[in-house]
């Protein structure tokens, strides 16, 4: 899951000719013009509503189309799109909006335009996964179309009430007055206009040439963007790097085994960059074993998460130092030291103490109930994911825990976290770029009733973000580091490792935020 904006594309040996066969601008350091860019998603976006997309896939469609009131450059800092300027105060911030921005068919975006937007969000009536994660719950927004002003505000200070802002794309035009529409339609302001839609193949862009609002000066009219972009849905990364090799394709993102033959290729260039974090939940609803914190405990005791990290990212992870993805706002490390750490005899010892006493096959009762744990994971994040479960299971073996393990592919894990709640552990990586959008996901209503699918509830925790939700942006980190380690002391969640991609391109350049490609960074250069 993941609530960041997201990543791309693919196309057919077309576009090579087209990327290879343009005509570089003169004194343009060998960009191409009039070229067609492609690259991969792994499934289809789905509803193309920016109100209800969570998925990466759906983002990384929308990405092309819509733009932001602020954008975050690759080291995460801020830079003005739809807004030329701001003003911040501990409970509002006030965009000053370009002037003459226009939607793709045409009608003006105004600040009532984008006030709408947050409003829509922000309305329960709306059902929108995205209010109390990218927009808080009580946010109001207000236009002042005269005075070319946005303002958003809370009723207490809110830390990220700027940065927060640039993950809401702004819908206009007749997306805004009838949204059914954006079921399989954009309807946005961005650099490129959807023209083409074929769902689980491919989604086709045009550049729009009359675009003269990018962040940090990009035009519809900038050397080297392509004039064209297609997104393929190659589910397979085999296939996908096989295309790139084959110059198909000039852009995919790889995260397994096939990432070393991209880093073997010279012709290739290679972003190594994060991905967001491998973790697991423990279900504390009160039916389940891991309701008691000795449990849990016991539990992640029994795990060597050094070794499980080497497994679950492949070799190609890194140390897990928060639950928020790269680059993001405050740079502590919230984990070492606050995880309990791998010691197999103590497990046992605690479990023996909270009254689990093995059974005749080795397993472990209570009150004449089997120690069993439902492990659920996704069957379509590849084989590591899968290596991972198993060595979970056969260490909690040795401990006399019986695991049944539960594939399932991504639509069925949202229904058993949210609905049926037929799990115990889950190996769930959420992707969010600050801290206070996982606030709903760690606390808070249960599933159903709300986002809180493990059913937490860490007083700590909601104390301490509380406290870091008054605070400004950079005041608060000491706070919400704080908040994520009391997490980790309660083994409400374990961060097991950092996962890295290689965002490998041909035939372009591209700048990435995390592992998301910059629609608006794209320049198309000649062969080599």
């Amino acid at each position: 899951m993941n609530t960041s904006k997201s990543v791309a594309v693919l196309v057919t040996t077309a576009a090579l000719t087209a990327s290879c066969g343009g005509q570089a601008t003169p004194g343009d350091g060998g960009v191409v013009a009039g070229a067609t860019y492609t690259s991969t998603v792994t499934a289809d976006p789905g509803v193309l509503d920016p109100a209800t997309a969570v998925l990466s896939v759906t983002n990384t469609v929308l990405s092309y189309a819509y733009d932001s009131l602020v954008a975050a450059r690759p080291d995460g800092s801020l830079v003005p799109a739809l807004a030329e300027k701001w003003d911040v105060k501990p409970d509002s911030v006030t965009f000053t909006l370009r002037k003459n921005v226009t939607c793709a068919d045409g009608s003006p975006v105004t600040p009532s335009t984008v006030a709408a937007n947050f409003s829509h969000i922000a309305d329960p009536a709306s059902k929108s996964p995205l209010r109390g994660v990218l927009v808080p719950a009580d946010l109001t927004a207000k236009g002042d179309d005269a005075a070319g002003t946005v303002t958003l505000a809370t009723p207490k200070p809110f830390s990220f009430i700027l940065e927060s802002a640039k993950d809401v794309y702004i819908v206009c035009g007749k997306g805004l007055k009838d949204r059914s529409v954006l079921a399989r339609q954009t309807s946005g302001s961005g650099l490129f206009q959807l023209t083409e839609a074929v769902s689980g193949d491919h989604y086709t862009f045009a550049l729009r040439q009359d675009y003269a609002w990018g962040p940090e000066g990009v035009t519809g009219k900038t050397p080297g963007l392509p004039a064209k972009v297609v997104l393929k849905v190659i589910p397979n990364e085999q296939t996908a790097v096989n295309l790139l090799a084959s110059g198909g394709v000039n852009t995919t993102v790889v995260t397994g085994s096939d990432r070393q033959r991209v880093e073997a290729d010279p012709s290739i260039t290679k972003l190594v960059v994060a991905m967001g974090n491998g973790q697991f939940f423990y279900h504390q609803g009160d039916d389940r074993p891991a309701k008691d914190p000795a449990v849990r405990k016991a539990l992640t005791q029994a795990l060597n998460l050094q070794q499980l990290a080497g497994i679950a990212s492949g070799g190609t992870g890194r140390k897990a130092t928060s639950l928020v993805m790269e680059p993001r706002p405050c740079k502590g490390d919230s984990v070492t030291g606050h995880v309990p750490a791998h010691d197999p005899q103590a497990a046992s010892a605690a479990l023996e103490a909270a009254g689990w006493k093995p059974g005749p096959d080795g397993i472990r009762q209570k009150d004449g109930k089997r120690l069993t744990l439902r492990y659920l994971f996704v069957t379509t994040k590849g084989p590591t994911f899968m290596a991972a479960a198993e060595y979970m299971a056969a260490e909690w073996k040795k401990a006399g825990v019986e695991v049944k393990l539960t594939g399932v592919i991504d639509t069925k894990l949202a229904e058993s976290l949210n609905a049926t709640q037929d799990w115990d552990v889950v190996w769930l990586p959420i992707g969010v770029s600050l801290p206070s959008q996982l606030i709903g996901f760690l606390s808070g209503p249960a599933a159903p009733d709300g986002a809180n699918f493990a059913h937490l509830d860490n007083p700590r925790y909601n104390e301490l973000v509380a406290r870091a939700g008054s605070k400004p942006a950079r005041a608060s980190c000491a706070d919400w580091e704080a908040a994520e380690s009391a997490l980790f002391e309660a083994a409400d969640l374990v961060p097991v490792v950092e996962y890295t991609a290689v965002v490998a391109v041909k035939g372009a350049t591209v700048q990435t935020s995390s592992y998301l490609v910059i629609p608006s960074s794209i320049r198309m250069t000649k062969a080599s």
